[in-house]
């Protein structure tokens, strides 16, 4: 069982129950995610994706926090290319985090004090207001309009967004798109509308694209 929560100053919170041994498909989204297990009382960094990959999971429950696109790397401290396709435990990052543990343990709500956390980090060092300019301008600009706008060079633009988002503006357009995607399929859209309202070519692109980034069809990938 899988379900996320609104929580103030993140993109959201979010718990994963898993009852027996199993796999999951993880696909790209842009986002980085801090992540909490019950099960072994670890707590690391989920970095952005640029692929679909499928992970096991153990019994028991995990807890994340989600930072948007470009958010994470201003609390976690290291540019997102670094984190890109990674999963490295938060005290590589943070520092020695035992405190943080002994409150996971003892938490009813595990989420609340990630997320607490994390906001706390943001407060100390706030992403660049250019991030959200570049997420927000990335899908409907080519890659020298939205420099332009930005009083970037293309380079510049390149360094920026691999820091912030660890891809560069094509694939960070890509995913982002596909994540959108995804999304509406979620939502019960048809895929021919989907790839209308995303920006796709038509639906034989939105396919083509789906099983470059997620490795299986779009109906697969949503299937229950």
């Amino acid at each position: 069982m899988y379900e996320e929560q609104p929580f103030p100053g993140v993109a959201c919170v979010w718990r994963r129950t898993t009852p027996s041994t199993a796999v999951a498909r993880i696909v790209p989204d842009g986002c980085t995610d801090i992540i909490y297990s019950a099960a072994t009382g670890d707590v690391f960094v989920a970095g952005p994706d640029t692929v679909g990959h499928v992970t096991p999971m153990r019994s028991g429950a995990l807890f994340g926090v989600r930072f948007g696109p470009g958010v994470g790397p201003s609390a976690l401290g290291v540019p997102a290319v670094e984190l890109r396709d990674q999963r490295v435990p938060l005290e590589a990052l943070w520092g020695p985090s035992s405190r943080l543990e002994d409150a996971l343990g003892a938490a009813d709500d595990p989420c609340a004090v990630l997320a607490s956390a994390a906001v706390a980090r943001l407060r100390e060092t706030p992403p660049e207001p250019v991030v959200g300019a570049i997420a927000s301008a990335v899908s409907s600009s080519s890659v020298g309009e939205l420099a332009w706008s930005l009083g970037f060079s293309a380079r510049q633009l390149h360094r920026r967004s691999l820091a912030a988002f660890g891809y560069g503006p094509k694939v960070l357009h890509r995913v982002l798109r596909f994540d959108r995607a995804v999304k509406l399929a979620w939502a019960g859209v048809p895929f021919a509308d989907i790839a209308h309202r995303t920006g796709y070519a038509d639906q034989a692109h939105l396919s083509r694209e789906v099983r470059e980034l997620a490795g299986v069809p779009l109906g697969q990938l949503i299937r229950p």
